[in-house]
Order: structure tokens, then sequence, then C-alpha cells
């Protein structure tokens, strides 16, 4: 086994997919290692310590989602879902479960490639230190933006890099209603598509670990038609 760092797991079990697709982003200077059974795919994911992981959810022994949320409990980088259909229900779930974002199948290795390439900046520039860090605190509310850090009445918050970097975004214009399009653009450097629904679901992740209702939520809000709202006077009193 080479000691080269790896910046790919490839979870797929259509071995001539997944090594064409090795091929080409090998071709781009990005190492990949392969896995094509889901009950294998957390040991390999030990073994080779990946950047990004890009994950089937139809594999044999374990399915995707299952490894997904296994995954989030200790890997806080990128991961990336596919999905056999286009279909809204598919891509809610796995982004439920923790995925930062989704192709549909058939995919072009070009897209695919830059999707990847994207995730992997955003988490690159998320390592390097932010050239405004003052920390903002709301109440029992406090993130750091410089330590990457957020407590909420003294206690860590733990959260993936997208999701800090979605609140960050959403505290920073507290009191402000940023639609997906901003929240797109800010984030991604892209416009919204329209029926991209990885912001929703971090979103939900976001309520689910600062203590927010799921059905009435008080501290982010959603705004029907408009966008999402970070209530600045919602998170009790700061120690």
């Amino acid at each position: 086994m080479t000691n080269k760092a790896t910046d790919i797991l490839l979870v797929e079990d259509d071995r001539r997919l997944a090594d064409l697709t090795a091929e080409y982003f090998e071709q781009n200077g990005l190492t990949v290692a392969i896995e094509s059974r889901g009950d294998k795919a957390l040991a390999q994911f030990a073994r080779v310590k990946p950047r990004i992981v890009l994950l089937d959810l139809m594999l044999p022994g374990v399915d995707g989602l299952t490894i997904c949320r296994e995954l989030r409990e200790t890997f806080d980088g990128p991961i990336l879902i596919f999905t056999a259909k286009d279909s809204d229900i598919d891509q809610v779930i796995g982004l439920g479960a923790g995925a930062d974002d989704y192709v549909t199948k058939p995919v072009d290795p070009m897209v695919l490639l830059a999707r990847t390439r994207a995730l992997l900046r955003r988490v690159e520039g998320a390592d390097r230190p932010a050239a405004q860090s003052s920390d903002i605190v709301l109440g029992a509310l406090h993130i750091s933006p410089s330590a990457q850090n957020v407590t909420l009445g003294g206690e860590p918050v733990q959260l993936t890099t997208h999701e800090f970097e979605l609140l960050l975004l959403l505290a920073k214009r507290a009191g402000t209603v940023l639609s997906r399009d901003d929240i797109f653009h800010h984030l991604r450097g892209i416009d919204y598509d329209g029926t991209d629904r990885s912001i929703d679901g971090r979103i939900s992740r976001l309520r689910r670990k600062l203590g927010d209702s799921a059905t009435e939520p008080t501290r982010i809000k959603t705004v029907w038609g408009k966008g999402y709202l970070l209530v600045p006077d919602a998170w009790g009193e700061n120690r």
C-alpha cells in the first residue's frame, strides 16, 4: 500500500464506473482509493484517511445513508453522495444524513470533478486564518471565526465545516432574511439553481444542534418564499 496521502475515497459498487472515475480524477492530479462494498467502507476510510468521500447510496452489505451517518460521527470533511434518481426525497434524505452535496447518476466526469474540487476548496479556505476574526456574541451564542468554534450557554457545539460556514454567514447578518440565492452566492460562489436542497438540510442540522425546534423554530426561522433569518435575541443570556 502506498504511503501517499489519499484525496478521495470513492465508495461505488459498479467497478467499471469506479475505475473510470478514479482514472479521470488521477489524470487531474487527485489520488483515489476505491471501495465497492458498504460493509467495508468504514474500515477503508480509517485506512486511507481521505480528504473527501464520494458515496453511492445503493451498495452491497450496508447502504450509503447508513455509512454517511456513521462517518458524520467522527468525520467533518466533505461527503458527496450519488443518487440514482432525480428525486427530491432522495436528495433530502441524503442531505439529512449529513452529506454536503449530491449528484444524480449518470454524471459527467467533468461535472463530478468540478463539484469535488469546489468542496475541497471550501475546506481549504476554512483552514486558512480569517482576515476578519472578531468573535460574534448573540446572548448565549458565541462564535469564534478564527478558531472555528461555537459555544451555546458555555457548552461546545460540534459543527461540520459547512455547517459552521452557514451559521457564521447567518450570524453576521442576524436580523436580516437571507435568500437561498444569497447563501449560495456567499458560500459556493454560484447562483441558486432552484432545485438544490443542500442548504435546507444544513439548516435542519443546525437547528437540531443548536436546540431549535424543527417544526416551530425560534432561533433560525424560515421566512416562506424569502429565505432564512437568524433571530439575534433568541439565544438566551450570556454567561
